[in-house]
């Protein structure tokens, strides 16, 4: 279990809510809140208003939640996603592999898509898609798929290639960026022969 991911331990339901969308885990985490608030609330600011008795109950209530959730989800913190690939899916990556690498962007794109479209949490599929967008030139997509791929779960095992994948894109978007800039510049012009003395 990586440090960060074991940090939304610390808060009840937030494994769930944060690392898969869940919306009991989001539902937890917001009782949570307002159950503490109120515990704060009626400890510093309404004194006056609230028994003590009453104060100390919510105060036990924040702390038996918290205690339940953390070790519930200490029990079953959701792993990592991760994608296995079976016979067909394999099979699926080492067609669009070789045809990428046999530069047949048409056949390997197409090919990639059909896989991350069974297993969309496959991050060797998603690395090797947004190179395939880098190579093809659509540096934008090839940007917008390693950034999404590089705060998944799924692209902690590439976290090297995709950040080398970044710098080439990079380059590459500074090389077209060069090659546009020298295309404006104007064209020197030959010098003027001199007219011979009459």
């Amino acid at each position: 279990m990586s440090f960060f991911r074991s940090l939304t331990l610390l808060w009840p339901g937030l494994p769930w809510a944060w690392l898969r969308g869940s919306r009991a885990g989001l539902v937890l985490a917001v009782a949570f809140a307002i159950c503490l608030d109120m515990a704060v609330v009626t400890t510093w600011i309404w004194t006056e208003f609230v028994d003590l008795r009453v104060t100390l109950g919510i105060w036990t209530a924040a702390a038996v939640i918290w205690l339940v959730t953390t070790v519930s989800a200490v029990a079953a913190f959701p792993p990592p996603l991760t994608s296995r690939r079976d016979a067909a899916t394999e099979r699926l990556f080492v067609d669009a592999r070789d045809a990428y690498l046999a530069r047949d962007w048409l056949t390997a794109e197409t090919k990639l898509q059909t896989l991350l479209s069974i297993t969309p949490t496959d991050g060797e599929a998603q690395l090797l898609f947004a190179t395939l967008l880098r190579r093809a030139g659509r540096l934008t997509e090839a940007k917008t798929s390693l950034e999404k791929l590089a705060r998944s779960d799924a692209g902690l095992p590439w976290r090297h290639a995709i950040g080398r994948e970044l710098q080439c894109l990079k380059r590459t978007e500074q090389d077209r960026a060069e090659a546009a800039a020298d295309e404006t510049l104007p064209l020197p012009t030959e010098a003027q022969p001199r007219r011979a003395a009459a």
